[in-house]
């Protein structure tokens, strides 16, 4: 059990062992229990302007750290889930790219065959093919290099890595966004 003291000794406030057990460990409660631990062992009559003990300031640090860590691998599993939720969004359109694909460049090859002379209207159509075909083989491409594996990072370089592959996903995302609004026309 340990009395804690506001700076104005007008309210106290006492803290039991089992409490430690049950704080969250994100960096306040970290915080919270290394001060509360510290605290605990000394006297409550005892200024606590005294000198804090090797000891205890390791273990303050250690919870510290270890605090940032699991912050960073909250971080980290919520970068995971976004980089997804942007592959998910727009992988079911990967079919619609294709088609519209094909629709472009038989359009291209129709427009040939009937009016030799509409050759803005033909290189329009196969310029619109070429960039749904990369707008669909980006998506494969960003597939095929994003690893779900840790390889041994530590949390901060997997949070760089995390980070990348967001501004690759939404790049992606934003291709094949703006390749089937220019093939809107072809919908039809």
């Amino acid at each position: 059990m340990c009395l804690l003291t506001t700076a104005d000794n007008r309210s106290q406030t006492t803290v039991h062992g089992p409490q430690l057990i049950e704080l969250n460990f994100n960096l306040s409660s970290c915080f919270l229990a290394a001060l509360l631990i510290i605290i605990k062992k000394y006297n409550p009559s005892t200024p606590l302007t005294m000198k804090i003990s090797l000891n205890y300031l390791l273990i303050f640090c250690a919870l510290l750290l270890a605090s940032c860590g699991n912050n960073l691998k909250e971080t980290n599993t919520a970068l995971r889930a976004e980089i997804i939720g942007v592959h998910d969004e727009v992988m079911p359109k990967m079919g619609e790219l294709m088609s519209l694909e094909k629709k472009a460049l038989a359009q291209a090859d129709s427009l040939s065959l009937q009016d030799s002379t509409a050759t803005a209207k033909i290189q329009e159509m196969t310029q619109l093919a070429g960039q749904l075909k990369a707008a669909n083989e980006g998506m494969f491409v960003w597939m095929r290099q994003y690893s779900l594996k840790e390889d041994g990072k530590s949390p901060e370089e997997l949070k760089s890595y995390l980070d990348s592959q967001l501004v690759l996903a939404k790049k992606v995302r934003k291709d094949i966004q703006d390749a089937l609004a220019q093939a809107a026309p072809l919908k039809d």
